[in-house]
């Protein structure tokens, strides 16, 4: 890991009737492909226990790649950058806290731009930085 954001709690998305969720933003560095780094995070889901419900509902761990290298795929899986990133809060946040300078490769915008553009709700709130060995960046 090269760098690890704060934790942040957020409201449900979606299907509200659920308690709140608990996102962290990673950045990694990954030698191989974007196909390669989907299926070691699937792996990953399965061993912390993730079972499957239904959309946007409750789970144990979703993790999800954000970005790769600022690569355009509109195809295949996964679609890069995330097709929702630049709606979301939850994701928005910690990777601006992490990278500040991150632009979405498909608009150009920066993350503070996005992040401004969006409602105050869903509410996402800064709780806890991250005590791992991983470099983060002091606020």
């Amino acid at each position: 890991m090269r760098k690890v954001s704060s934790f942040y709690q957020t409201e449900p998305v979606g299907f509200r009737d659920q308690p709140d969720f608990w996102n962290v933003v990673v950045e990694i560095s990954w030698s191989g492909t974007p196909r390669g780094l989907l299926e070691k995070t699937r792996r990953v889901e399965r061993r912390v226990g993730r079972t499957s419900t239904f959309a946007n509902g409750p789970r144990e761990i979703d993790v999800d790649i954000l970005d790769f290298a600022g690569r355009l795929r509109e195809t295949g899986d996964p679609i890069l950058p995330h097709p929702r990133l630049s709606g979301r809060r939850f994701a928005l946040a910690p990777l601006a806290e992490i990278n500040p300078s991150w632009s979405d490769p498909r608009s150009g915008r920066g993350v503070a731009d996005l992040l401004r553009a969006l409602p105050k709700a869903p509410r996402v709130r800064r709780i806890a930085p991250c005590r791992s060995g991983a470099r983060s960046p002091r606020r």
